[in-house]
């Protein structure tokens, strides 16, 4: 018997139609203490239930019916097509979640599945979810609903995930969400941007260093592996890692265990990892920019986060969104008229999310208008377009180090760089510096010496400490 808490008679006759001939009746009721006398009564072999009834939410329904049916299997519906309804009902327990509206045909099949499936009592996480308030992810499209119903079905697992997105989609809070609502929440979320660090560093940073591994090293560091022990790891553009790096890390989920820099003895990894990259991977594996053994071990869950232009009946939501935000934190109550909500909606946003909370921020903070109209939209687009029209000016040797700087310090977040950087960004520098002059002297070390202003002795000592191949007679 298929018990059924929704007022939708089509739900009933498609069911009835599909599996009545299979023996199976069909029972519907639009309360959920009729929903509540059945099961208890021992009726039913699968139950459906919408979200909102008159007298209870489903969702609370349903630890009730787990604690005395454990083994009964529960599909729910919901036109509530948030990320947290996904969350609530796989955390209570339920088999699927549909959101509303659906595919029949898609509801037939769940049925079917459900009701094939030996009965084995599901686990249930009985700690409550976030408030509606705090929504890591916005947005009730199909995209959306998509992403949700697979961070349901991820959240008590430790597979690794691959994110893939175009930059300002969201890629973090997904992976945030991912930690947040799992059962690593109550370990640390530690995130690490692959971009951002240069390539000497990032095995000191993923793997920690001992004492005296390098020039600089003065004292022991942990690395983010063991700063993320018993929680989750990001691994923000994991495209970007150089490949020795990737060789380190192939490593670790191999083996599930790895060594600082310096180090002997293995360390066992504790973490989930989830990773993420903007880039077409399969186009830098064709390149031999990125191992195809690695890839495999990352992408066991690829979840592809929609640019925004692919889900534009979401921005109504997301403005009001951001309008709410930069309301709490001071600023002036804005709203939009339609034609200017209709622009948005028709804008491509190469920025994305992150595009249109900016634009959002220009709006409450620079203009006295409490209604925004659709002039003052086109006029905030088209300046937004103009500096890519401009010829772009040569970045001066400081500014483009400082800027690699201020990226490096930007992705440890509200942490600082393990000890000894200043000789690590000095042993960086130092190395290509001496290498391309070396090469264009064509391996004369006099004439580099004299270039660099050093002592040839010490021209000679530092090539042999960076292993610098010197070529003579080439250019």
């Amino acid at each position: 018997m298929i018990l059924i808490a929704d007022d939708d008679r089509g739900i009933r006759t498609v069911l009835t139609q599909a599996l009545g001939r299979e023996g199976y009746e069909v029972r519907t009721t639009g309360n959920a203490a009729t929903l509540w006398r059945w099961v208890s009564e021992g009726d039913g072999d699968l139950v459906i239930t919408d979200v909102i009834m008159p007298d209870e939410n489903g969702l609370d329904l349903i630890p009730r019916i787990k604690k005395i049916r454990p083994d009964l299997r529960i599909i729910v519906m919901s036109a509530q097509t948030t990320l947290l309804t996904a969350v609530k009902a796989a955390e209570r327990g339920a088999f699927e979640y549909l959101p509303k509206p659906f595919d029949l045909k898609e509801l037939i099949n769940v049925v079917r599945r459900a009701l094939s499936l030996p009965h084995i009592p599901a686990a249930s996480n009985a700690n409550p979810a976030e408030s509606e308030e705090n929504l890591p992810l916005i947005g009730r499209s199909p995209a959306m609903q998509e992403i949700y119903r697979t961070l349901a079905r991820l959240m008590n697992t430790d597979l690794t995930v691959m994110i893939n997105g175009e930059s300002g989609t969201g890629k973090e809070l997904v992976a945030r969400a991912l930690h947040d609502y799992g059962k690593r929440r109550n370990g640390p979320f530690v995130a690490i941007n692959m971009a951002a660090i240069p390539r000497d560093l990032i095995e000191s940073e993923l793997f920690g260093h001992e004492k005296g591994a390098f020039t600089g090293a003065m004292t022991r560091a942990s690395g983010r592996f063991e700063q993320a022990e018993g929680g989750t790891l990001f691994l923000d553009e994991i495209g970007d890692m150089p490949s020795e790096a990737q060789t380190r890390l192939l490593r670790v989920l191999q083996q599930g265990e790895y060594t600082m820099v310096g180090g002997r003895t293995p360390i066992r990894a504790n973490v989930r990892i989830v990773a993420a990259t903007h880039r077409d991977l399969a186009q830098l594996i064709r390149q031999g920019l990125f191992r195809e053994d690695l890839f495999y071990r990352l992408n066991v869950v690829p979840i592809r986060l929609p640019p925004l232009r692919e889900r534009t009946e979401d921005i109504p939501e997301l403005v009001n969104h951001f309008l709410s935000e930069v309301l709490n934190e001071g600023l002036p109550s804005k709203r939009l008229e339609a034609a200017a909500m209709d622009r948005l909606k028709s804008y491509r946003w190469p920025g994305n999310v992150r595009e249109l909370e900016n634009l959002v921020r220009r709006l409450a903070a620079l203009y006295a208008q409490e209604t925004i109209g659709v002039e003052v939209i086109e006029g905030e687009l088209a300046s937004t377009l103009r500096p890519l029209e401009q010829p772009q000016q040569t970045e001066g040797m400081s500014a483009t180090v400082e800027r690699h700087l201020r990226e490096y310090f930007a992705a440890h977040g509200d942490g600082l760089p393990t000890p000894g950087l200043y000789d690590r960004v000095v042993h960086e520098v130092e190395r290509p510096l001496i290498a391309l002059t070396l090469e264009a002297t064509r391996g004369n070390q006099i004439r580099a010496a004299e270039v660099l202003g050093l002592n040839r002795n010490t021209l000679r000592k530092k090539i042999r400490e960076l292993d610098i191949q010197v070529v003579r007679g080439l250019k």
